[in-house]
């Protein structure tokens, strides 16, 4: 497979390492690095262009690789070019902690067919189906250590500014997910001082399943993730190692450990599992892998966590279909509550300029003040028009193969 570059970092350097691997070609890379750790990763040879054009040629490669270090509105608007082209793209997560953006290129996505597999591998990996597993034995009552009372995720982080929590966030909120169902409410737990609160962040969520999630930032010397089950008689560990290039270039790998009735180690190689999903999918038999809306709702959920820590309390998370018509119904909803208020203020201002017209004998001045009642009536005749849009234009759109439109969370 013939595969472009658009930007780089250490996910995708991850794939760039497996597709080297696996006899993968890369023919192009476009706003690269020029300096860091990764500016070599990139044979010379390989022709390089700072813009994001030549990608759109399906000539030049088959998948686009996009890589989130050094992101900038050029690249943004390039990536929803390509979607717009219809092109494969393989997407570093989270690229940007814009819901707004995530929900713009889904819609793109259905209305151009593009291919959006966003780098979220970890789902994938055999422990999470058997923790998965677990959960259900334990809802169900058979599971030998009981039911799962609570879903602890410990992560572990060496710089714990604000945008790394968040971005750390909007990784694991997607195994949330997978484990615990979508969340319907989310709380958060930090220090009084808001530039203090992001070192010690505890987030809570609750779903579907009744078991609640409760995730946590703790400090550590090399990055990672670990999740535990915590069972009404025992509780059930697996530690996740986040992966990262040596200077040569090579992944030193992430062996997982699972911790519970046995002590096992499995290696997992998220540049080769996700290279996979580029090429041919996973078997059936595996956890559905992450669609762009999956990863379009972990970044809501981790934007939503400022403002759940500014205000104090937890946020309900309630599910709106994300469509175009859902998009067309809320902004004439917003139109409709301006156009009153604009009416009311025209009421106001056509008296007022009426009795001073009169006052003032200025003929003109109240035949203009007089003629309000038509002017609010044509404005309100067109917007009801309007209503019937999507009736003469259509309101469907198709699914692409990467998964249908998206629910997304309407926060209250």
């Amino acid at each position: 497979m013939k595969l472009g570059l658009l930007g780089l970092d250490a996910r995708i350097a991850e794939a760039v390492v497996a597709a080297a691997a696996r006899g993968d070609t890369i023919t192009i890379g476009c706003d690269l690095p020029t300096a860091g750790p990764l500016a070599d990763l990139v044979a010379a040879d390989v022709p390089r262009d700072p813009s994001w054009e030549p990608l759109l040629d399906p000539r030049v490669c088959d998948a686009i690789l996009v890589g989130g270090d050094g992101w900038s509105d050029a690249r943004a608007d390039g990536v929803r070019a390509l979607v717009q082209a219809g092109r494969t793209l393989l997407l570093s997560h989270p690229l940007t902690l814009s819901m707004l953006w995530a929900y713009e290129l889904d819609m793109i996505r259905g209305d151009s067919g593009a291919t959006l597999i966003p780098f979220l591998p970890d789902r994938l990996h055999p422990f999470i189906r058997r923790l998965q597993e677990r959960i259900e034995a334990g809802l169900a009552g058979a599971d030998p250590l009981g039911a799962v009372e609570t879903i602890m995720m410990e992560r572990r982080l060496v710089d714990r500014s604000r945008n790394e929590v968040l971005r750390a966030l909007a990784i694991d909120a997607d195994l949330v997910r997978v484990l615990a169902g979508d969340p319907s409410r989310l709380s958060t737990l930090g220090a009084a001082d808001a530039d203090a609160a992001w070192s010690t962040l505890a987030v809570g969520f609750s779903g579907p399943t009744q078991v609640p999630v409760r995730w946590q930032v703790v400090r550590g010397e090399r990055s990672g993730l670990r999740i535990t089950l915590v069972h009404a008689r025992g509780s059930t560990t697996v530690d996740i190692p986040d992966d990262s290039l040596d200077g040569a270039g090579h992944s030193d790998g992430a062996t997982w450990t699972w911790t519970g009735d046995r002590t096992e180690t499995l290696a997992f190689d998220r540049g080769a599992v996700m290279l996979d999903e580029l090429h041919h999918g996973r078997e059936p038999t595996m956890i559905t892998p992450a669609a762009w809306s999956d990863a379009a709702r972990a970044i809501e959920l981790a934007e939503t966590v400022p403002r759940s820590l500014a205000k104090g309390r937890a946020i309900d998370l309630h599910q709106e279909e994300f469509t175009e018509l859902g998009t067309f119904r809320g902004t004439m909803a917003s139109l409709g509550c301006g156009l009153v208020l604009a009416a009311l203020f025209l009421l106001v201002l056509a008296t007022l300029l009426g009795g001073i017209a009169r006052e003032a004998g200025w003929e003109w001045g109240e035949r203009i003040a007089g003629i309000w009642p038509q002017v609010v009536l044509a404005v309100l005749g067109l917007f009801l028009a309007l209503q019937v849009l999507p009736l003469l234009i259509g309101t469907g759109r198709p699914p692409s193969e990467r998964g249908d439109s998206a629910e997304r969370p309407r926060h209250e």
